[in-house]
């Protein structure tokens, strides 16, 4: 499976001199699904490095959205990071088969599942990048037992279930929050943010410590290659 490469040109240079890479992960949900395929080969051919897959069940959160034959539909259309959100109950049940299909990373909600440990070192065992996430009211100190088993870390920016929703401005705490506690202790692990984010709130958010950048709407409503290439430019 290739993996894109990340050029330094979507890096931010931090105090100190060391360099905090900035990646895209649009997000699928908000594409026209009757050209899905197609809409994907645009945002890869624009140069995201990721592709943010919501998976969700009509439990975990209101909304269903899809499911495994789906997904190996999209693995076959791009060679880009599969970036899978799981938003599903006992997310444990379906790891295994998420990663045999291609999920090049995979992120579990920590309110969702029984054995978190247990799950991500499976993630992992399995070839994966295991990632935790937190809703907007969930407190950052829920995943600090599991930092050292992660690869990224994912706060919600909105509440989890429904896509076009407005940012919470009250989460750039957590996402400050939880920088603080990378650059402390795990620097190798990525933090990302979803939900609301647009181009008018994308520098706020960069500057309190994300680093992986989902975004639906303002990618795939209008011109996406346009849409990608100014966030690529900001970040």
């Amino acid at each position: 499976m290739i993996i894109i490469q990340h050029s330094m040109k979507n890096s931010k240079r931090k105090k100190g001199g060391s360099t905090k890479m900035n990646y895209l992960a649009p997000s699928i949900l908000a594409a026209d699904f009757c050209e899905l395929g197609k809409e994907i080969e645009i945002v890869e051919k624009a140069g995201v490095p990721y592709l943010h897959i919501d998976i969700m069940d009509g439990m975990f959160v209101p909304s269903i959205s899809f499911g495994m034959p789906v997904f190996a539909c999209v693995r076959k259309y791009s060679n880009l990071f599969m970036d899978v959100h799981m938003m599903v109950e006992k997310p444990e049940r379906y790891v295994e088969e998420l990663i045999e299909l291609g999920a090049d990373g995979v992120t579990i909600h920590i309110e969702a599942c029984d054995c978190v440990e247990e799950t991500l070192e499976k993630i992992k065992e399995l070839g994966a990048k295991p990632g935790i996430a937190i809703n907007p009211n969930t407190p950052v100190s829920e995943i600090i037992p599991y930092m050292e088993l992660v690869d990224m870390v994912l706060v919600m920016t909105v509440q989890p279930g429904f896509g076009g929703q407005s940012f919470i401005v009250e989460c750039l705490d957590k996402i400050r929050e939880v920088r603080r506690i990378i650059d402390k202790s795990y620097p190798d692990v990525k933090l990302e943010i979803d939900g609301g984010v647009r181009l008018d709130n994308l520098e706020m958010n960069l500057e309190a410590g994300a680093n992986v950048i989902v975004t639906g709407s303002a990618i795939f409503k209008g011109d996406i290659e346009t849409n990608v290439k100014e966030f690529l430019k900001r970040m």
